[in-house]
């Protein structure tokens, strides 16, 4: 009897350890997915900081088109005091802001969070003019989502912090 109570615990000890080994595979992990265990998000930082500063290149260079290629395909961006926006009318967006004068385009980013799939970055702009005449500054919010190795932008939004005239 003994040795049967012996045996019984170590098959479930086994059970238990194989069950739990298939569990960390994460039942929710969505087909395609990256292994997060490998990821680094001082990597993705990295590549938030130079996608952003190709954006605010192609700003300075009048590029709007080399702006909405930053984006997905199933992108949005969400302006001020304007409607939401999908990936086909955004290189329209901004090519009339660049139309309309901006000449430079400042992003300072203050945190990237997330993981293989996605990430969140937080920030604060500054958009220039004519003579680096200032015209706007506020914060935005932008999500990332990988796309095959490729980080794209998924979602844009911003407002400003300059207080509405009285």
């Amino acid at each position: 009897m003994k040795q049967l109570k012996t045996t019984l615990l170590i098959c479930s000890s086994i059970l238990l350890f194989i069950s739990c080994k298939n569990s960390s595979d994460n039942p929710n992990k969505i087909e395609g997915q990256k292994d997060s265990t490998s990821f680094d998000l001082s990597k993705a930082k990295l590549a938030v900081q130079d996608l952003d500063a190709k954006f605010s290149d192609a700003v300075r260079k009048g590029d709007s088109a080399t702006m909405a290629s930053e984006y997905a395909d199933d992108a949005m961006v969400f302006p001020p005091n304007s409607e939401a926006i999908k990936k086909e009318g955004i290189e329209s967006l901004w090519g009339g802001l660049l139309r309309m004068g901006v000449k430079e385009f400042k992003l300072t980013i203050d945190d990237v969070t997330g993981n293989a799939d996605m990430l969140a970055e937080t920030g604060r702009y500054e958009v220039f003019g004519e003579g680096n005449k200032s015209l706007d500054k506020g914060k935005y919010v932008v999500t990332w989502r990988n796309y095959n190795g490729t980080w794209k932008i998924f979602r844009d939004i911003w407002n400003t912090s300059i207080s509405a005239p009285k």
